[in-house]
């Protein structure tokens, strides 16, 4: 079923005669320039950060008596990144003793659980640092401290109603945080660590004074880029001029060898990498590392020093990647076979909870978006922890928050939920097998509550039509100029109606079109990917169209080609 098409509306003045970008921003609440401008000198300072000046003193105090820091990671792509990230800047720093533990998804769960605190205990921490986790982790904290381990939490998580007794937390979304962006995500909490790190080392005349080289943090940018589009959190603006200055050190081949590698395996060339490679292509090969075997394969490849000793990573982890991709196909097939025999009675209007004791634990977060695409409604599918426990995964529409959901189950049925965390439009949960159908009906009320009456829609925002002078590569060329787009910046899409020239099935199931507007005659290439070959066995005359614009080169001849995002025939 098609959405609802919706034009976004100016959120700022706009002249009658605005240009195209000017247009584009305009529905995005920019009508400054100055917002276009991605220099590192605008990113907001560190100090506002609440316990960056205790965790850099912190810091100091572990690497200057040559202490042992222990990374404790998370295992997708946000965990991974900042993993990398730590490790390398802090061994440019002067750390002489540090090392890296992932939980594996499948024996420990997520994040500084007690049982990870009894396997991180026999490597005789002084410090651990948590990366893109442990806001959540008040056991595993109070369990490290009585070990006499310090404890550093680096998270972007939401946070409890309690925090854990950390010897410094920093994490803007955390209680009384000053910070004025809220959308960092993991890897970029832990970028700003470091910036203070150095600065506080500079200060010290540290460099200097043990013959180091100063790290240049932007020549990490590669890391903080990847992990904050893979994570899917808001581009806001100090968000972009982080992801932009990435993607530059990618199109200029000065970035990791394990993402130059593992764009290669995509198909995709790094001198012109966009944020959607990296949200559709690299991220998911580096996530099949956490979704089917050890994260561990994820951070080596990101700290591989050599183009060989990547390429070696990038293989197994693109083989992972098929692999995840078989097994998500399979699992989606039977969540639709579910939902085909499900009655009136077990589809709640609101919710849906999908549970096959089968299914992988690792792959539920994907199942869950793409069935939450399919239904328009806040998803949750669950797998078997062990014979007791499920672990679920949700992802939410705009309209739920899903943790806000999950916090008010938790709130009006104590013990219902064994623990629980995350953001606005994705959570994981622990509940009991047996607790399934109970959480299945409170979790309907509770999203029921929130949303007070308001239906969800399913509606598509796009930027409106173009002029017919607009269909041309300097279109294109001047959209990709406010790039990177996002969360919360999205890449501007386009709909409207097109006569067809010619159609032709490609590949087996895309959509290769030759259109053209209703007043112009000029022929425009286009392609769909993924349609129904049957659907499109005879010529349709007319078609509406949501499209974005982009560049075939295919021929090294580079012209004009709409992506079709959603299509129909008109009568």
């Amino acid at each position: 079923m098609n959405k609802i098409i919706r034009h976004r509306q100016p959120q700022v003045p706009i002249s009658e005669n605005a240009s195209l970008v000017e247009r584009v921003l305009a529905n995005r609440g920019i009508s400054s320039e100055k917002e276009l401008n991605y220099s590192l000198s605008n990113l907001l300072p560190f100090n506002k950060l609440k316990d960056i000046d205790k965790a850099i003193k912190i810091l100091y105090q572990t690497i200057s008596q040559n202490q042992k820091i222990l990374i404790v990671g998370d295992f997708d792509a946000d965990g991974a990144t900042s993993s990398a990230l730590c490790k390398l800047v802090l061994e440019k720093c002067g750390a002489k003793c540090i090392d890296y533990l992932v939980p594996n998804r499948f024996d420990y769960g997520y994040g500084l659980s007690s049982e990870l605190v009894e396997v991180a205990k026999e490597q005789q921490p002084d410090l651990i640092i948590t990366v893109d986790n442990g806001i959540s982790s008040i056991k595993g904290v109070k369990l490290a401290k009585t070990y006499g381990i310090k404890v550093i939490i680096t998270d972007h998580h939401l946070a409890g109603d309690s925090l854990p007794e950390a010897d410094a937390i920093i994490n803007p979304n955390q209680p009384d945080d000053e910070f004025p962006s809220k959308n960092l995500a993991g890897v970029g909490v832990l970028f700003y660590l470091m910036l203070a790190l150095r600065s506080y080392l500079r200060e010290q005349h540290w460099f200097e004074n043990n013959r180091l080289q100063e790290p240049h943090l932007s020549h990490y940018l590669d890391l903080v880029a990847l992990g904050t589009v893979a994570d899917l959190v808001p581009l806001d603006y100090n968000n972009r001029i982080l992801v932009h200055y990435g993607l530059r050190l990618m199109r200029a081949q000065k970035a990791r060898p394990g993402i130059l590698e593992l764009l290669t395996l995509a198909k995709r060339k790094p001198n012109k990498v966009s944020s959607s490679d990296l949200g559709f292509a690299v991220g998911p090969r580096l996530n099949a590392a956490g979704r089917l075997d050890d994260m561990s394969l994820g951070i080596e490849c990101l700290l591989a020093p050599d183009k060989q000793k990547a390429n070696e990573y990038a293989q197994i982890l693109h083989s992972l990647n098929m692999d995840r991709q078989e097994v998500e196909q399979d699992m989606q097939q039977q969540a639709l076979a579910i939902l085909k025999e499900q009655t009136l009675e077990e589809n709640f209007d609101n919710s849906l909870c999908l549970y096959q004791a089968d299914w992988h634990q690792g792959v539920v977060g994907l199942l869950a978006s793409r069935i939450k695409e399919k239904v328009n409604k806040p998803c949750i599918v669950f797998a078997n922890e062990n014979d007791v426990m499920l672990k679920g995964s949700a992802r939410s529409v705009k309209e739920v928050h899903i943790r806000d959901a999950l916090a008010l189950v938790d709130a009006q049925n104590p013990n219902l939920i064994r623990k629980f965390g995350g953001h606005a439009m994705a959570a994981g949960l622990s509940i009991e097998l047996v607790k399934l159908p109970e959480f299945t009906q409170k979790f309907e009320q509770a999203v029921n509550h929130l949303l007070t009456g308001k239906r969800i829609e399913n509606c598509i925002e796009t930027d409106a039509s173009l002029t017919d002078q607009e269909f041309n590569l300097e279109s294109v060329k001047a959209l990709d100029t406010l790039e990177p787009f996002g969360q919360a910046f999205p890449e501007p899409l386009f709909d409207g109606e097109f006569l067809v020239l010619d159609q032709k099935i490609v590949g087996q199931n895309h959509l290769k079109l030759l259109l053209k507007t209703l007043t112009d005659e000029k022929p425009i290439s286009a392609i769909a990917f993924r349609v129904d070959p049957q659907s499109w066995q005879y010529k349709a005359d007319k078609i509406h169209a949501v499209y974005r614009l982009g560049i075939n080169d295919y021929y090294n001849q580079p012209e004009l080609q709409l992506i079709i995002q959603q299509l129909e025939k008109i009568k």
